[in-house]
């Protein structure tokens, strides 16, 4: 609700200050006559009358004496300074942007994870996409304030999900990846090329960037070799974690290459991971929540309308009014004794 409040309440003790100055201070006076004529003393005698001080002295009307006081007060608002506070506004900073790059290669489909709160039964097989989504949920459920973006990548790597603070929207668009969809093969490089592209374009960047990149298998044929694609992002300031899904020796069509997975987090001062079953996953992404902590916070402010201005502009409108209407009622009266 809005609220009127004074940024200098004490101005209203000058309220009283012109009845002060009247008890206090004298009227001015002066002796000169008002009317010049040759023969005022003899209408006098013939009136029978005598001179008196400021016999011509003229009477304010009572509507000239509250327009004074009106006047004044809104003098004496207007040093107050008053203001309307407006509704509490609150203004947040969000902490990091971290950006999901999440492998879409045929081998996710692969069913070597164990369930335990995946949305099967426990102990049951799940796919490696069904167990990588579980625990993504799962990670940014406590992210409060962090703007999470999604890369999705096979043969080629395509934007999900922009940064949004909105966790539902995200959750939404990530159940619906499934495997295949991006292709068969796993174009890692072209994947982290394309996630450092999407930072730049931020148009509200944060000054702390994460990208974690979930994959199960090697580099097939990017454009851009992880490797170069990583000290690209490190000269950006973009921290890229790396979690290696199942066992490194039987993924994919080869064995997985560790050196460039544990190379690509070493190059942006990040760290490196390797899950062979849900547990371990779990643990990566609760390490990393340790490594990269919260940084959201929030400032509430009501914003401050100025008013003065409209009242000294209400004093001077008032008067201009008041003059005005006396200068043509002058006028008029002039018109008609001219005219009579």
């Amino acid at each position: 609700m809005a609220q009127l409040e004074f940024a200098y309440p004490w101005a209203f003790v000058l309220l009283p200050l012109p009845i002060l100055i009247y008890w206090l201070v004298p009227a001015y006076r002066s002796r000169e006559d008002a009317i010049k004529v040759p023969f005022f003393n003899e209408i006098l005698r013939a009136l029978n009358e005598t001179p008196q001080l400021a016999a011509g002295l003229l009477n304010r009307k009572h509507w000239q004496h509250g327009l004074l006081i009106f006047s004044w007060l809104l003098i004496v608002i207007a040093l107050a300074k008053p203001s309307i506070l407006g509704e509490v506004q609150t203004r947040e900073a969000f902490g990091r942007d971290v950006l999901m790059v999440v492998d879409l290669s045929g081998s996710m489909e692969e069913a070597d994870f164990v369930s335990s709160g995946l949305g099967a039964p426990d102990g049951e097989a799940v796919s490696r996409l069904t167990a990588a989504k579980a625990v993504l949920k799962r990670f940014i459920a406590d992210r409060e304030g962090d703007r999470f973006g999604l890369i999705l990548f096979g043969d080629a790597a395509f934007i999900q999900t922009p940064f949004t603070a909105d966790q539902q929207v995200w959750l939404s668009l990530l159940d619906e990846a499934q495997t295949g969809m991006a292709g068969q093969s796993t174009h890692l490089g072209d994947a982290i090329g394309l996630g450092i592209k999407v930072f730049e374009q931020n148009p509200q960047p944060s000054a702390q960037q994460v990208m974690i990149v979930l994959t199960d298998g090697n580099d097939t044929g990017s454009f851009v070799e992880p490797i170069d694609a990583a000290k690209i992002a490190a000269a950006r300031g973009i921290k890229i974690y790396t979690i290696a899904m199942g066992d490194p020796t039987h993924v994919g069509e080869q064995p997985m290459d560790m050196e460039v997975v544990k190379r690509i987090s070493d190059l942006t001062q990040a760290r490196s991971f390797v899950a062979i079953n849900q547990g371990e996953l779990d643990k990566a992404y609760q390490l990393i929540d340790e490594l990269e902590p919260q940084q959201y916070s929030s400032t509430s402010y009501r914003p401050k309308i100025s008013l003065h201005h409209h009242v000294i502009a209400l004093v001077l409108m008032v008067h201009l009014l008041m003059f005005s209407a006396m200068t043509i009622r002058r006028l008029l009266e002039r018109d008609g004794v001219s005219n009579g």
